[in-house]
């Protein structure tokens, strides 16, 4: 299979599973339960939610750069939330029909894992609130 390169530079090729494994290893039951199991950090509780500080945030499991700080801000909610991805590719997207109702989950574009939602009642220029759990992200400062 041929690489595939995201616009910003990166590759997104599939990780294989036992890559996955390898990478899963070193993960807490915390994160294993929000990155593998599509679960749900409580709200106002996650580590990256007050994190000031210019930098990166990169997927937990393979440390693809997602969001920027630069694009980070205050919704409210409880979750880390961001108005734009690092690239579009960097996120995929799927509908979620869980706990009875329909939105759109966020996964990370190379390993697949869950990350959170997407929301059409963000900021501008967007208009959409990338809703993370911090479990789900490394920060890198600049």
């Amino acid at each position: 299979m041929p690489a595939l390169t995201s616009a910003a530079g990166f590759d997104l090729t599939p990780l294989p599973p036992e890559e996955i494994d390898r990478l899963a290893a070193g993960l807490t039951a915390d994160e294993r339960r929000v990155l593998l199991a599509h679960g749900t950090e409580a709200p106002f509780c996650g580590g990256l939610l007050r994190e000031k500080s210019a930098g990166v945030y990169s997927c937990r499991l393979c440390d693809l750069p997602l969001f920027k700080s630069a694009a980070k801000f205050e919704s409210g909610t409880g979750w880390p939330s961001f108005f734009e991805p690092f690239d579009p590719a960097h996120v995929a997207t799927i509908v979620d029909r869980s706990h009875g109702m329909a939105r759109t989950e966020i996964r990370c574009g190379r390993c697949d894992s869950h990350l959170g939602h997407v929301f059409e009642d963000g900021p501008r220029p967007t208009g959409l609130r990338y809703c993370l759990n911090s479990v789900a992200l490394a920060f890198t400062p600049s």
